[in-house]
C-alpha cells in the first residue's frame, strides 16, 4: 500500500460562486454586514460548495477509533479498556455523539482502526483493524509505514464513502485512550514547541499527572528527533492510528472538494498534520470550536483558524463540530430564504 494519493492536488475554489454570493447577501433585506459571521459562513459554504446557495441537510459525521501503546506510560486518567467501551457506546447511541448526531439529523458511523480490548461485530461500526493500537512510542515508533499507509487510507475511504453519498459537510471524530498524548506530541514536532505548554489534563489529569504527560512527550521527541522533519514521518512516529486517519479524511476530502468542519484539539492537531502535507487542504477547513485544551490555542493560531463556538468542551468525539452544525444550517437558511428588497418591496439603502 502506497501514500500516493496524498500528492494530488485539492479541488479548486469556485470564485464564481464566491461572486454569485456575495451579491444575494448585498440584495437581501438587511444592512450590509448585520448577521456578521452567518454571513461569511454562508459565503465560505457557497464557495467549498460551488453553488449560489449552499446546503447543509446532509452531514457525514466518522469517529475513528483506536489504543495508543504510550498509554502505558500512565499518561490517562482512565484505562485502556475505555476506548473499546466507548466504541460500543457509540454503535448503542449511548455516547455524546450518537446524541448529537441524532438531533442534527446527521449520519454516523464509527470506524475501529485497533482498540487493545476487543469489540465485537456491531451494525453501525466498521472493523478495519490494523493492530490493537500503536506501539507505545516513548520506546520505539509508534507504528509502521505499511501501518500509517493504512489508517491514512481508512480516512480517505470515509471521505469518499461521504462523498459518494451526497454529504454536504464531513466532521471526523476520534477516540482512543491517551490520544491527547499522541495529538501533543504531533503539535510539538510540527511546530516546533515545548511540551510543557501544548501538554494539557486530557481526560482529567492533575497538575502532576500534566507534568508527568509532558516529561514522557519530551522524551519521545528526543528519541525521534532525527526522524520528525517531515509530516509522515511525524505521524509515524509519534501519531495514533485515529489521528493519521483524520489527517487521511481531510486530504482526501480537500481533494474531492467536500467541505470539512473541523473538531477540537485532537482533530485540528490532525488538520495541521494534513495542512503541512498538502498546505491547499487548509482551504476546505472550517473549525468548530476552541477546546478546553491549553495546547489547542496556539494549534488553532499556527492554522489561522477562527472557531465558531467557544463553549469550553473538550470531551473529543467530534461532539463540538457537531454542536456546531446547527449555526452552518441557519447561516444557510438565511442565505437561501430571506427575500431580497425587490422580491419584498421594501426600499434599499440611499
Amino acid at each position: 500500500m502506497n501514500t500516493n494519493w496524498l500528492a494530488q492536488p485539492c479541488a479548486a475554489l469556485s470564485e464564481a460562486s464566491r461572486a454569485a454570493a456575495l451579491a444575494r447577501q448585498g440584495q437581501l433585506t438587511k444592512p450590509p454586514g448585520s448577521l456578521g459571521k452567518l454571513e461569511a459562513i454562508a459565503v465560505q459554504l457557497s464557495v467549498l460548495q460551488g453553488a449560489e446557495k449552499p446546503q447543509m441537510e446532509r452531514v457525514q459525521i466518522s469517529v475513528f477509533a483506536a489504543d495508543h501503546g504510550v498509554a502505558a506510560e500512565g499518561v490517562s486518567a482512565f484505562p485502556q479498556a475505555v476506548t473499546a467501551e466507548m466504541v460500543k457506546n457509540f454503535a448503542r447511541g449511548g455516547a455524546a455523539i450518537s446524541v448529537l448526531a441524532k438531533q442534527i439529523n446527521a449520519t454516523l458511523e464509527v470506524v475501529n482502526l485497533g482498540t487493545a480490548f476487543p469489540v465485537g461485530p456491531f451494525p453501525k461500526v466498521r472493523d478495519e483493524q490494523i493492530a490493537p493500537g500503536t506501539a507505545n512510542f516513548a520506546q520505539g515508533p509508534a507504528m509502521t509505514g505499511v501501518q500509517l499507509a493504512a489508517v491514512l487510507q481508512a480516512g480517505r475511504a470515509a471521505t469518499l464513502r461521504a462523498k459518494q453519498d451526497g454529504a454536504h459537510l464531513f466532521i471526523g471524530g476520534e477516540m482512543g485512550i491517551a490520544n491527547t498524548t499522541s495529538a501533543s506530541a504531533i503539535a510539538c514536532a510540527l511546530l516546533q514547541e515545548s511540551p510543557q505548554l501544548l501538554a494539557g489534563p486530557g481526560t482529567g489529569l492533575d497538575s502532576k499527572g500534566v507534568a508527568h504527560k509532558a516529561a514522557v512527550i519530551q522524551r519521545a521527541l528526543d528519541l525521534h528527533r532525527n526522524n520528525l522533519t517531515q509530516p509522515l514521518d511525524v505521524l509515524r512516529h509519534v501519531g495514533g492510528f485515529e489521528i493519521a486517519a483524520l489527517a487521511g479524511a481531510y486530504l482526501a476530502a480537500a481533494q474531492s472538494g467536500l467541505p470539512v468542519l473541523v473538531d477540537g484539539f485532537i482533530s485540528s492537531v490532525a488538520a495541521l498534520a494534513a495542512v503541512h502535507i498538502q498546505p491547499s487542504t487548509r482551504d476546505w477547513l472550517l473549525f468548530a470550536h476552541t477546546s478546553a485544551e491549553p495546547g489547542h490555542q496556539r494549534v488553532l493560531a499556527a492554522l489561522d483558524a477562527q472557531p465558531l463556538l467557544q463553549l469550553g468542551m473538550r470531551l473529543g468525539e467530534g461532539s463540538g463540530a457537531a454542536t456546531a452544525v446547527p449555526l452552518l444550517k441557519l447561516a444557510c437558511a438565511l442565505h437561501n430564504n430571506m427575500a431580497t428588497f425587490a422580491e419584498a418591496g421594501v426600499s434599499d439603502k440611499l
